[in-house]
């Protein structure tokens, strides 16, 4: 199978009709027709085989989730998906794994109105790269530098699954196999907070997707505004929802791997932002409105710096470093 065999195969649809797309694949240029008076929110990240994703990962759950860190971005920008382009390397042509792909993938895409308007493929080491398409109206869109002293800190979802699949599945941990089938799901199958984000429009004052741990991405907002923040542990380490596994052979609560893989994690996929506290009805309104829990977590000082405290305020030692592709 040829390189544009393969495109007409597995990636080549019809347009739905009066989308954002004038013009889709087969051309050398998309043509995007965003809604009056909207702006583009553009975003891209890229999949490599042994750094982001094992090598016999399901080939649904790999195309489901190339495109939902993606989507993610747009959420943290309160952006609507419109459309998105595909760069895929592939060591060999195999069906069955296209197969598996491409349907993770345009699944994803159809639940949120996302059309895959054109890319390139080539031979070489596995490697997916997405660029992503949004609109959102002029000055709603949601930054990381709008945290202003005295906001409130809130978290969607829940953290750290995804880290505890991957020690699990690296063999640093034991978990029963129903557990780590639940936290392996949120490892390869994560959840875009797309309806969420755009719920949060005039509400948040600044949002970031937690994409490389909650401590290390909440960070990037402290910087862009100027500020600091406080932290309750307590609260962050029972945001795991595989509280209940077994560490080595104790079977017990592991508190300190519990705050590794909340705070520290990665591949959360979930959205950090902050609100003034006079906004704390409009926040639980926008996640009843998504169907997305939420949880508050801290405060945000006006001092620069990061502090973490215990369930009765006492300093923490912050000892966890997120992910850094080249540390």
């Amino acid at each position: 199978m040829g390189e544009f065999d393969l495109i007409a195969r597995y990636f080549t649809r019809p347009m739905r009709p009066g989308g954002a797309v004038a013009l889709g694949v087969g051309d050398d240029c998309a043509l995007l027709a965003p809604a009056p008076g909207m702006q583009l929110a553009v975003s891209s990240d890229m999949l490599v085989e042994g750094r982001h994703f094992f090598a016999d990962v399901d080939p649904e759950a790999l195309g489901h989730k190339a495109l939902a860190v993606n989507l993610s971005d747009l959420a943290a920008c309160g952006a609507k998906p419109l459309a998105f382009t595909l760069a895929l390397s592939l060591p060999r042509v195999d069906e069955a794994w296209l197969a598996g792909f491409s349907h993770g993938l345009l699944a994803l895409a159809d639940a949120h109105g996302c059309e895959l308007v054109g890319g390139d493929t080539t031979q070489g080491p596995l490697n997916i790269c997405i660029t992503v398409f949004g609109e959102v109206p002029p000055g709603q869109a949601l930054l990381r530098s709008g945290a202003r002293p005295g906001d409130d800190i809130y978290v969607s979802g829940t953290l750290g699954d995804a880290r505890l699949a991957l020690e699990a599945l690296q063999g640093h941990v034991t978990l029963p196999a129903d557990v780590l089938a639940r936290a392996r799901l949120r490892l390869e199958r994560p959840t875009p907070r797309v309806a969420l984000g755009l719920a949060l429009r005039g509400v948040a004052s600044s949002a970031m997707d937690v994409s490389d741990g909650l401590l290390g991405d909440l960070s990037h907002i402290l910087k862009a505004s100027g500020v600091g923040a406080r932290i309750d542990t307590c609260i962050t380490s029972n945001l795991i929802a595989s509280g209940a596994y077994i560490s080595g052979t104790t079977g017990q609560f592991d508190q300190e791997l519990a705050l590794q893989c909340t705070l520290a994690g990665g591949d959360d996929y979930e959205l950090a932002f902050t609100a003034p506290p006079t906004r704390r009805n409009a926040v639980a309104a926008a996640s009843q409105a998504s169907d997305t829990p939420i949880t508050r977590i801290g405060t945000v000082l006006s001092e620069p710096g990061l502090q973490l405290v215990n369930a009765h305020g006492q300093p923490v030692n912050n000892r966890y470093a997120s992910f850094d592709h080249f540390r």
